[in-house]
């Protein structure tokens, strides 16, 4: 048996202010997204916002129903209006935020796992690398050059 060390690295700002002007206005997109959030159930309003290599910026709100919770993440409501209106346009950044209606979220809140999947199938098959930034409503953001960084050991179509 061989040990083996799994580290994944980035970036962590104290605040938003300390982000790039590009990053910074993404991030605000995230923020406003998270306005048409649809979260009676939980009381937790996530934003997505979705940097283009052609500039656009696609944004992204969860959505919950009775049938809780077989609603759907704000990353993945912004990833599939990419897919189905931009389907030629590479996806250069992903900023993603959340809040409560019940507490303050001073911490990073990162994609769920299926959205990590969902992203990561993105990533491939544009063959290039999608840079995520996330964070909770206030204090510390991290970003990373790749959904990869976000999930080890991923699953995609080369174990088909």
């Amino acid at each position: 048996m061989k040990k083996i060390n799994l580290s994944s690295s980035g970036l962590l700002y104290n605040d938003m202010k300390e982000l790039s002007e590009e990053d910074y206005k993404l991030m605000e997109s995230a923020i406003e997204a998270t306005q048409d959030s649809y979260s009676p159930y939980s009381k937790f309003k996530v934003g997505a916002a979705i940097l283009l290599k052609d500039g656009n910026v696609i944004t992204g709100s969860n959505q919950e129903n009775a049938a809780y919770p077989s609603g759907m993440c704000a990353e993945r409501v912004a990833i599939w209006k990419v897919a189905t209106s931009y389907p030629n346009q590479k996806i250069k950044k992903i900023a993603i935020t959340a809040k409560s209606s019940n507490k303050t979220v001073d911490k990073p809140v990162g994609p769920c796992g299926a959205c990590r999947q969902t992203m990561l199938e993105y990533e491939l098959n544009q063959q290039a690398p999608v840079e995520v930034l996330f964070m909770g409503e206030v204090g510390k953001v991290v970003k990373v050059e790749s959904i990869t960084s976000l999930l080890p050991f991923s699953f995609d179509s080369s174990y088909l």
